[in-house]
């Protein structure tokens, strides 16, 4: 007979808190629209893990597809761009073209501010 200390030495320890109501509101709004449905303590397990992949600034971590792509979309604008102009207007055009207008920058979820 396993005593009942071995059993919950293999278990993962038991972590809580008293969400705000709509802080609970919203963690159940999210998960009833993931594709499974997670039970609510699934939800939250889920959603801390994916706030630990986010950095303070609030771009992911480990983006290896994402600066691909950048070297990417860099490599076509400096074959494609203008070849007359100066390279401080390349430059600014490529910046522009990379990161976008700055009236966008303020609704982008995965900037910073």
């Amino acid at each position: 007979m396993i005593s009942k200390s071995k059993k919950r030495a293999a278990l993962a320890p038991l972590m809580g808190f008293r969400p705000a109501p709509t802080l609970r509101a919203a963690i159940i709004k999210w998960a009833e629209h993931q594709p499974d449905t997670p039970t609510l303590p699934q939800a939250l397990g889920r959603l801390v893990e994916l706030g630990l992949t986010v950095g303070e600034d609030g771009r992911r971590f480990g983006g290896k597809q994402q600066r691909r792509a950048r070297k990417m979309a860099s490599d076509t604008i400096d074959d494609v761009g203008d070849a007359a102009a100066n390279p401080g207007d390349r430059a600014s055009r490529k910046r522009h073209l990379l990161n976008g207008p700055e009236e966008f920058n303020r609704v982008r979820v995965d900037r910073s501010r």
